[in-house]
Protein backbone atom coordinates (compact mmCIF):
# COMPACT_ATOMS: atom_id res chain seq x y z
CA UNK A 1 0.00 0.00 0.00
CA UNK A 2 2.85 2.35 0.88
CA UNK A 3 4.66 1.55 -2.40
CA UNK A 4 1.49 2.35 -4.34
CA UNK A 5 1.19 5.72 -2.59
CA UNK A 6 4.82 6.49 -3.36
CA UNK A 7 4.28 5.64 -7.04
CA UNK A 8 1.23 7.92 -7.14
CA UNK A 9 3.22 10.70 -5.50
CA UNK A 10 5.99 10.40 -8.09
CA UNK A 11 3.40 10.28 -10.87
CA UNK A 12 1.72 13.51 -9.74
CA UNK A 13 5.07 15.18 -9.13
CA UNK A 14 6.29 14.54 -12.67
CA UNK A 15 2.88 15.51 -14.06
CA UNK A 16 2.95 18.74 -12.04
CA UNK A 17 6.26 19.76 -13.65
CA UNK A 18 4.78 19.36 -17.13
CA UNK A 19 1.55 21.08 -16.15
CA UNK A 20 3.30 24.06 -14.55
CA UNK A 21 5.55 24.43 -17.60
CA UNK A 22 2.50 24.33 -19.87
CA UNK A 23 0.73 26.98 -17.80
CA UNK A 24 3.77 29.29 -17.78
CA UNK A 25 4.70 28.88 -21.44
CA UNK A 26 1.23 28.57 -23.05
CA UNK A 27 -1.79 29.47 -20.94
CA UNK A 28 -0.51 32.59 -19.17
CA UNK A 29 0.87 34.19 -22.39
CA UNK A 30 -2.40 33.26 -24.14
CA UNK A 31 -4.47 34.96 -21.42
CA UNK A 32 -2.23 38.05 -21.50
CA UNK A 33 -2.44 38.14 -25.30
CA UNK A 34 -6.23 37.99 -25.25
CA UNK A 35 -6.26 40.88 -22.73
CA UNK A 36 -3.97 42.95 -24.98
CA UNK A 37 -6.33 42.39 -27.91
CA UNK A 38 -8.86 44.61 -26.13
CA UNK A 39 -6.35 47.47 -25.71
CA UNK A 40 -4.48 50.03 -27.84
CA UNK A 41 -1.04 48.66 -26.97
CA UNK A 42 1.72 49.43 -29.49
CA UNK A 43 4.53 47.70 -27.62
CA UNK A 44 5.75 50.97 -26.09
CA UNK A 45 2.78 52.79 -24.55
CA UNK A 46 0.80 51.78 -21.48
CA UNK A 47 -2.16 49.71 -22.74
CA UNK A 48 -5.60 51.28 -22.45
CA UNK A 49 -8.78 49.20 -22.62
CA UNK A 50 -10.77 50.05 -25.78
CA UNK A 51 -13.21 47.14 -25.89
CA UNK A 52 -14.15 45.62 -29.25
CA UNK A 53 -12.82 48.43 -31.45
CA UNK A 54 -9.90 46.40 -32.73
CA UNK A 55 -12.14 43.46 -33.55
CA UNK A 56 -14.49 45.76 -35.46
CA UNK A 57 -11.52 47.08 -37.42
CA UNK A 58 -10.46 43.58 -38.44
CA UNK A 59 -13.49 42.98 -40.67
CA UNK A 60 -12.26 45.67 -43.11
CA UNK A 61 -8.66 44.38 -43.21
CA UNK A 62 -8.59 42.95 -46.74
CA UNK A 63 -4.92 41.98 -46.54
CA UNK A 64 -5.50 39.80 -43.46
CA UNK A 65 -8.44 37.98 -45.03
CA UNK A 66 -6.47 37.50 -48.25
CA UNK A 67 -3.54 36.04 -46.28
CA UNK A 68 -5.95 33.77 -44.40
CA UNK A 69 -7.47 32.53 -47.65
CA UNK A 70 -4.01 32.03 -49.14
CA UNK A 71 -2.93 30.07 -46.04
CA UNK A 72 -6.04 27.86 -46.27
CA UNK A 73 -5.42 27.19 -49.96
CA UNK A 74 -1.75 26.45 -49.31
CA UNK A 75 -2.58 24.16 -46.38
CA UNK A 76 -5.10 22.14 -48.41
CA UNK A 77 -2.68 21.59 -51.30
CA UNK A 78 0.40 20.99 -49.15
CA UNK A 79 -1.40 18.48 -46.88
CA UNK A 80 -2.32 16.34 -49.89
CA UNK A 81 1.07 16.71 -51.59
CA UNK A 82 3.21 16.14 -48.48
CA UNK A 83 1.28 13.06 -47.36
CA UNK A 84 1.21 11.59 -50.86
CA UNK A 85 4.96 11.99 -51.27
CA UNK A 86 5.65 10.86 -47.70
CA UNK A 87 3.57 7.70 -48.08
CA UNK A 88 5.14 6.93 -51.47
CA UNK A 89 8.64 7.26 -50.00
CA UNK A 90 7.65 5.10 -47.03
CA UNK A 91 6.33 2.37 -49.32
CA UNK A 92 9.57 2.53 -51.31
CA UNK A 93 12.01 2.27 -48.39
CA UNK A 94 10.07 -0.51 -46.63
CA UNK A 95 10.50 -2.85 -49.59
CA UNK A 96 13.29 -5.39 -49.74
CA UNK A 97 15.70 -3.33 -51.82
CA UNK A 98 19.41 -2.69 -51.45
CA UNK A 99 20.42 0.55 -49.78
CA UNK A 100 17.02 1.31 -48.28
CA UNK A 101 18.60 2.60 -45.07
CA UNK A 102 20.80 4.95 -47.09
CA UNK A 103 17.74 6.14 -48.98
CA UNK A 104 15.92 6.86 -45.69
CA UNK A 105 18.85 9.02 -44.59
CA UNK A 106 19.04 10.88 -47.91
CA UNK A 107 15.29 11.51 -48.00
CA UNK A 108 15.27 12.80 -44.41
CA UNK A 109 18.20 15.22 -44.82
CA UNK A 110 16.13 18.20 -46.10
CA UNK A 111 14.15 18.13 -42.86
CA UNK A 112 17.34 18.89 -40.93
CA UNK A 113 17.79 22.23 -42.70
CA UNK A 114 16.36 25.28 -40.96
CA UNK A 115 13.36 27.01 -42.51
CA UNK A 116 15.12 30.31 -43.29
CA UNK A 117 18.11 28.60 -44.89
CA UNK A 118 15.79 26.32 -46.84
CA UNK A 119 13.84 29.33 -48.10
CA UNK A 120 17.00 31.07 -49.31
CA UNK A 121 18.21 27.87 -51.00
CA UNK A 122 14.98 27.55 -52.97
CA UNK A 123 14.94 31.28 -53.66
CA UNK A 124 18.32 30.82 -55.35
CA UNK A 125 16.94 27.87 -57.32
CA UNK A 126 13.75 29.63 -58.45
CA UNK A 127 15.39 32.97 -59.24
CA UNK A 128 18.91 32.27 -60.49
CA UNK A 129 18.85 28.67 -61.72
CA UNK A 130 15.36 28.80 -63.24
CA UNK A 131 16.16 32.09 -65.02
CA UNK A 132 19.37 30.56 -66.38
CA UNK A 133 17.38 27.56 -67.67
CA UNK A 134 14.87 29.95 -69.23
CA UNK A 135 17.58 31.92 -71.05
CA UNK A 136 19.37 28.75 -72.18
CA UNK A 137 16.30 26.86 -73.43
CA UNK A 138 14.00 29.75 -74.31
CA UNK A 139 11.22 28.26 -72.16
CA UNK A 140 9.52 31.25 -70.55
CA UNK A 141 7.73 29.08 -67.96
CA UNK A 142 10.97 29.01 -65.94
CA UNK A 143 11.32 32.79 -65.89
CA UNK A 144 10.18 34.97 -62.98
CA UNK A 145 8.81 32.20 -60.76
CA UNK A 146 8.68 34.26 -57.58
CA UNK A 147 7.50 37.38 -59.41
CA UNK A 148 4.14 35.78 -60.18
CA UNK A 149 1.59 34.91 -57.44
CA UNK A 150 0.59 31.61 -59.09
CA UNK A 151 4.09 30.21 -59.55
CA UNK A 152 5.07 31.72 -56.20
CA UNK A 153 2.32 29.66 -54.60
CA UNK A 154 3.59 26.47 -56.21
CA UNK A 155 7.11 27.40 -55.18
CA UNK A 156 5.91 27.44 -51.58
CA UNK A 157 4.26 24.04 -52.07
CA UNK A 158 7.42 22.54 -53.59
CA UNK A 159 9.47 23.84 -50.66
CA UNK A 160 7.00 22.38 -48.11
CA UNK A 161 6.93 18.98 -49.84
CA UNK A 162 10.72 18.84 -50.10
CA UNK A 163 11.12 19.57 -46.38
CA UNK A 164 8.13 17.82 -44.79
CA UNK A 165 7.73 14.81 -47.07
CA UNK A 166 10.46 12.80 -45.34
CA UNK A 167 9.25 13.83 -41.88
CA UNK A 168 5.86 12.21 -42.39
CA UNK A 169 7.63 9.35 -44.17
CA UNK A 170 9.24 8.33 -40.87
CA UNK A 171 5.82 8.07 -39.19
CA UNK A 172 4.40 6.04 -42.06
CA UNK A 173 7.42 3.72 -41.93
CA UNK A 174 6.84 3.03 -38.23
CA UNK A 175 3.24 1.92 -38.88
CA UNK A 176 4.00 0.00 -42.08
CA UNK A 177 6.75 -2.01 -40.37
CA UNK A 178 4.37 -2.87 -37.50
CA UNK A 179 2.04 -4.72 -39.89
CA UNK A 180 2.32 -8.50 -39.29
CA UNK A 181 4.27 -10.20 -42.07
CA UNK A 182 1.86 -13.14 -41.93
CA UNK A 183 -0.95 -10.97 -43.29
CA UNK A 184 1.09 -9.77 -46.25
CA UNK A 185 2.43 -13.25 -47.01
CA UNK A 186 -1.07 -14.75 -46.85
CA UNK A 187 -2.35 -12.08 -49.22
CA UNK A 188 0.49 -12.77 -51.65
CA UNK A 189 -0.23 -16.53 -51.57
CA UNK A 190 -3.91 -15.83 -52.28
CA UNK A 191 -2.92 -13.94 -55.41
CA UNK A 192 -3.79 -10.45 -54.17
CA UNK A 193 -2.40 -7.70 -56.39
CA UNK A 194 -0.08 -5.04 -54.87
CA UNK A 195 -2.82 -2.41 -55.21
CA UNK A 196 -5.41 -4.62 -53.51
CA UNK A 197 -2.94 -5.44 -50.74
CA UNK A 198 -2.32 -1.73 -50.16
CA UNK A 199 -6.00 -0.81 -50.26
CA UNK A 200 -7.44 -3.62 -48.12
CA UNK A 201 -4.56 -4.43 -45.73
CA UNK A 202 -1.91 -1.73 -45.49
CA UNK A 203 -4.13 1.34 -45.77
CA UNK A 204 -6.58 0.37 -42.97
CA UNK A 205 -3.76 -0.74 -40.64
CA UNK A 206 -1.86 2.55 -40.97
CA UNK A 207 -4.97 4.71 -40.44
CA UNK A 208 -3.57 6.13 -37.13
CA UNK A 209 -0.55 7.39 -39.09
CA UNK A 210 -2.89 9.40 -41.32
CA UNK A 211 -4.46 10.99 -38.23
CA UNK A 212 -1.05 12.01 -36.88
CA UNK A 213 0.38 13.23 -40.19
CA UNK A 214 -2.72 15.13 -41.26
CA UNK A 215 -2.70 16.94 -37.92
CA UNK A 216 1.00 17.81 -38.25
CA UNK A 217 0.86 18.91 -41.89
CA UNK A 218 -2.40 20.84 -41.49
CA UNK A 219 -1.22 22.83 -38.47
CA UNK A 220 2.24 23.40 -39.99
CA UNK A 221 0.69 24.49 -43.28
CA UNK A 222 -1.34 27.19 -41.57
CA UNK A 223 1.51 28.30 -39.27
CA UNK A 224 4.26 28.44 -41.92
CA UNK A 225 6.37 31.56 -41.37
CA UNK A 226 10.13 31.33 -41.87
CA UNK A 227 9.94 29.68 -45.31
CA UNK A 228 7.39 32.27 -46.43
CA UNK A 229 9.61 35.09 -45.14
CA UNK A 230 12.77 33.79 -46.80
CA UNK A 231 11.30 32.61 -50.12
CA UNK A 232 8.90 35.39 -51.17
CA UNK A 233 8.51 37.72 -48.14
CA UNK A 234 4.85 37.87 -49.15
CA UNK A 235 5.58 39.26 -52.62
CA UNK A 236 4.72 40.24 -55.19
CA UNK A 237 2.42 42.86 -53.67
CA UNK A 238 1.67 40.73 -50.58
CA UNK A 239 -0.12 38.22 -52.80
CA UNK A 240 1.79 35.26 -51.30
CA UNK A 241 1.70 36.54 -47.72
CA UNK A 242 0.55 33.93 -45.21
CA UNK A 243 -1.20 34.68 -41.91
CA UNK A 244 1.84 34.21 -39.67
CA UNK A 245 3.85 36.68 -41.78
CA UNK A 246 0.91 39.11 -41.82
CA UNK A 247 0.72 39.02 -38.01
CA UNK A 248 4.49 39.51 -37.74
CA UNK A 249 4.50 42.53 -40.04
CA UNK A 250 1.52 44.07 -38.25
CA UNK A 251 3.24 43.69 -34.88
CA UNK A 252 6.84 44.57 -35.70
CA UNK A 253 6.59 46.37 -39.05
CA UNK A 254 3.69 48.65 -38.14
CA UNK A 255 4.11 48.58 -34.31
CA UNK A 256 0.47 47.62 -33.74
CA UNK A 257 0.92 44.92 -31.14
CA UNK A 258 -2.67 44.85 -29.90
CA UNK A 259 -4.08 44.66 -33.41
CA UNK A 260 -1.62 41.88 -34.30
CA UNK A 261 -2.73 40.04 -31.15
CA UNK A 262 -6.33 40.10 -32.38
CA UNK A 263 -5.23 38.45 -35.60
CA UNK A 264 -3.29 35.87 -33.58
CA UNK A 265 -6.36 35.06 -31.44
CA UNK A 266 -8.57 34.65 -34.53
CA UNK A 267 -5.83 32.58 -36.16
CA UNK A 268 -5.58 30.34 -33.08
CA UNK A 269 -9.32 29.68 -33.10
CA UNK A 270 -9.32 28.82 -36.82
CA UNK A 271 -6.29 26.51 -36.68
CA UNK A 272 -7.54 24.77 -33.52
CA UNK A 273 -10.99 24.27 -35.06
CA UNK A 274 -9.65 22.78 -38.30
CA UNK A 275 -7.04 20.61 -36.57
CA UNK A 276 -9.34 19.20 -33.87
CA UNK A 277 -12.14 18.58 -36.39
CA UNK A 278 -9.72 16.67 -38.60
CA UNK A 279 -8.52 14.57 -35.64
CA UNK A 280 -12.12 13.81 -34.60
CA UNK A 281 -13.15 12.73 -38.11
CA UNK A 282 -10.06 10.56 -38.61
CA UNK A 283 -10.41 8.94 -35.19
CA UNK A 284 -13.98 7.91 -36.07
CA UNK A 285 -12.71 6.59 -39.38
CA UNK A 286 -10.05 4.52 -37.60
CA UNK A 287 -12.75 2.82 -35.52
CA UNK A 288 -14.83 2.08 -38.63
CA UNK A 289 -11.81 0.59 -40.41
Amino acid sequence: MKKRKNKNAWYWMFLAVCFVSLVIVVFIPLAIGIWYSFTDWTGINNPTFIGMKNYARLKDDKLFWHSLLFSAKFSAVSVIAVNTVGLALAMLVTRNIKGKNALRTIFFMPNLIGGLILGFIWQFIFVDIFDSISRFTGIKAFSGWLADPNTGFWGMVILAVWQMGAYVMVIYIAFIESIPEELLEAAEIDGVTPFQRFRHIIFPLIAPAFTINLFITLSNGFKLFDQNLALTNGGPGNMTQMVALNIYQTAFGESMMAYAQIKAVIFLVIVATFSLTQVYINKKREVEL
